[in-house]
């Protein structure tokens, strides 16, 4: 888990620069999600290191099932923004420290819970909560790094391998969201949900 949140950090900041750069991002709306999602993800991380994770195990294959059906269900959701449910600072502290909890703790599946809220709470686009889930994971990933350095947990060399193609494709990727949209990240949402589903529950 260490490992991987180092080398996942690369590509979340290689995707946020691009969605910056684009003007996608208005980083200030989310100063409180990605404060609590910090806080969150550093409480997971802290516990993973001594709590055993059979509890989260058991449980995120049907929280990404819930994910799945409501993509498979809902075809035209996520096309375009829709309306708001829930205010920003209620978000705030209920969805995204659970998540961020959740993506410090254990990590699989915590993209796809943050793309359902984002759309389906904030009544977000597709391509819109793509590009806010890798600005919220990317603080994730960064907290419960520093708690897994401390911790001495992290394969250096392995890391920074693999964070190289982190980089890249996380930019290849990000352009192909600005330019497929929905028809492309629906599909590749419910696909990834299945599989890992499929993963955690058989492998």
């Amino acid at each position: 888990v260490a490992t991987n949140k180092l080398q996942g950090i690369f590509g979340k900041l290689s995707a946020v620069l691009y969605y910056k750069d684009l003007g996608v991002l208005n980083i200030p709306t989310m100063k409180l999600p990605l404060l609590t999602s910090f806080i969150g993800a550093s409480l997971g991380a802290l516990a993973i290191q001594s709590i055993r994770p059979e509890l989260l195990v058991n449980l995120i294959p049907w929280l990404v099932g819930i994910v799945a059906v409501y993509f498979i269900f809902s075809p035209r959701i996520g096309d375009l923004d829709t309306q708001q449910r829930m205010c920003v600072v209620v978000f705030a502290l209920t969805i995204t420290i659970f998540i961020g909890f959740y993506d410090g703790f254990l990590g699989p599946g915590s993209g796809c819970l943050f793309v359902l809220s984002f759309v389906s709470l904030l009544g977000y686009n597709l391509s819109k909560a793509t590009a806010y889930t890798r600005l919220l994971l990317l603080a994730t990933n960064l907290a419960s790094l520093g708690i897994f350095i401390l911790g001495g947990n992290i394969v250096w060399r392995v890391g920074l391998c693999m964070a190289i193609g982190q980089w890249i494709g996380a930019r290849i990727g990000s352009r192909t969201v600005m330019l497929k949209g929905s028809q492309l990240i629906r599909p590749m949402l419910v696909s990834v949900c299945l599989l890992l589903i499929v993963k955690m529950v058989f492998f």
